[in-house]
């Protein structure tokens, strides 16, 4: 369960690729649990941002940092693509494999495999290699994959964009469940919709800007910024 005490803060955060800045610069207290949603249009930031939270991605300047360890701030976090990854292994190995790591003992390990191949609606399909799944079951599985460990933090970059809606249905109730048991959700998403149904938070980003943030009833009802509102009705941003 995250820790109300456990929270990020960035400050003057610019991360430039080949010498433009794609986010930044930046500044922001990332407060609090339940979801927290980055919207804003294509190219507006939201991958990298996950990404420098998580902190798989360099820094041009600025500074990253958790009122925790940093060791302690890896260990509970995990992160679900866009596009999934996918041992070439069978989905047993792909669930039984981050427990492995932790060390944790067989028939531990054994049983949250068996609790979340049932969760996700593969236990008949527990020894089939991940990569022959559909789309649909390996983004279920790559969730699950993440779950597994029970992380404080999850960061989920597009995970519905190339779902139908019962796939995307069973993922939101999967985040659900984990935000009920304490998980902190971070996701982007081009899915208004499901913005709308989850989040608590909002961060909105626009040309590597933090344009507007706030409490989601907030956000959908009164957006300020020029940006957001146009986000909003639709229209196409430049």
């Amino acid at each position: 369960m995250v820790s109300q005490d456990l929270y990020a803060q960035l400050h003057g955060v610019v991360v430039k690729r080949r010498g433009k800045a794609v986010l930044g610069p930046l500044d922001l207290d990332l407060l609090g649990g339940g979801f927290t949603i980055v919207l804003g249009p294509n190219g507006a930031g939201k991958t990298t941002l996950l990404k420098v939270l998580h902190g798989v991605d360099r820094l041009t300047s600025g500074s990253v940092s958790w009122t925790v360890p940093a060791k302690t701030v890896r260990q509970g976090q995990a992160y679900v693509f866009q596009r999934p990854i996918m041992l070439r292994r069978s989905v047993r190995a792909n669930l039984a494999y981050p427990l492995q790591l932790l060390g944790l003992p067989k028939a531990e390990i054994s049983a949250r495999v068996a609790h979340w191949a049932a969760r996700i609606g593969l236990s008949a399909e527990l020894d089939v290699p991940a990569p022959r799944l559909s789309g649909g079951e390996q983004q279920k599985l790559a969730l699950a994959r993440a779950l597994i460990r029970r992380p404080d933090t999850v960061f989920l970059d597009e995970p519905c964009s190339n779902l139908d809606g019962r796939s995307t249905r069973e993922i939101e109730e999967i985040l659900r469940d984990a935000s009920a048991a304490g998980a902190r959700i971070i996701m982007s998403t081009h899915d208004l919709g499901q913005a709308r149904r989850l989040a608590d938070r909002v961060l909105f980003l626009n040309k590597g800007q933090l344009e507007e943030q706030g409490p989601a009833d907030r956000f959908f009802a009164a957006p300020k910024s020029p940006g957001a509102i146009a986000f909003l009705n639709g229209d196409i941003i430049e």
